[in-house]
């Protein structure tokens, strides 16, 4: 323990620089999802067929095993950011789809039908009545996401990609030197940190977000 905390002491800034590369790439990657889930969520969660089609193959790409999909991307898209970005999305969408339909298809609708009686039309009863009232559901979801690509980014280290993966393979080749463990467990340790800050804020934007008759 005493040599790991002073690997820790002593790589502070490393793995400092590396958890907010991490954390930058997981960000862009959640964006780019939730814009393209919720959008896809929204165009299709009255039309049984297109909604089953788009949860089936945005659930292909979480089948898929990581370490191929990075793999399979090199060709396409080279080393580095790109292929690490692509394949976060991926992943990070079935479950921002598949609760934004949840959340929009679990309105009251006799509530769509006052709106409508109100005088609202279906982009007005969407914008202002369904999406907040499924909010929650769908936050949940890119909750889940974001937790989720936290732990698949560190793999993206082989493609070059950024962040604490490059620590823990770099010490799961050199096993058997003295810095190997310490290395993994610094890279292991960053990412369960990141998980819980990331968690936590999106409790606190669900609390800030939600109004509290729909809590």
């Amino acid at each position: 323990m005493s040599s790991f905390l002073g690997y820790l002491s002593s790589r502070w800034d490393n793995l400092l620089g590396l958890a907010l590369q991490h954390a930058l790439i997981v960000v862009v990657a959640v964006l780019i999802a939730t814009a393209t889930g919720v959008s896809l969520g929204v165009l299709t969660y009255k039309n049984e067929r297109a909604m089953n089609l788009a949860l089936s193959v945005t659930g292909i790409f979480l089948t898929i095993p990581s370490l191929a999909l990075f793999g399979l991307l090199i060709p396409i898209f080279g080393l580095g950011l790109t292929p690490t970005i692509v394949a976060l999305v991926m992943y990070a969408l079935l479950p921002i789809v598949r609760n934004t339909v949840v959340g929009l298809r679990s309105v009251d609708p006799a509530i769509s039908e006052s709106a409508q009686g109100m005088g609202l039309n279906g982009r007005q009863r969407l914008w202002r009545i369904e999406l907040p009232l499924a909010w929650p559901v769908i936050l949940t979801g890119v909750r889940v996401s974001t937790v989720m690509l936290i732990a698949i980014a560190a793999v993206a280290a082989i493609v070059n990609g950024p962040g604490l993966g490059e620590d823990i393979f770099d010490g799961l080749g050199r096993i058997g030197t003295p810095n190997a463990l310490n290395l993994v467990l610094g890279g292991t340790l960053g990412i369960v940190v990141l998980s819980l800050l990331f968690d936590a804020f999106f409790v606190v934007v669900g609390r800030l977000t939600t109004s509290g008759g729909i809590r």
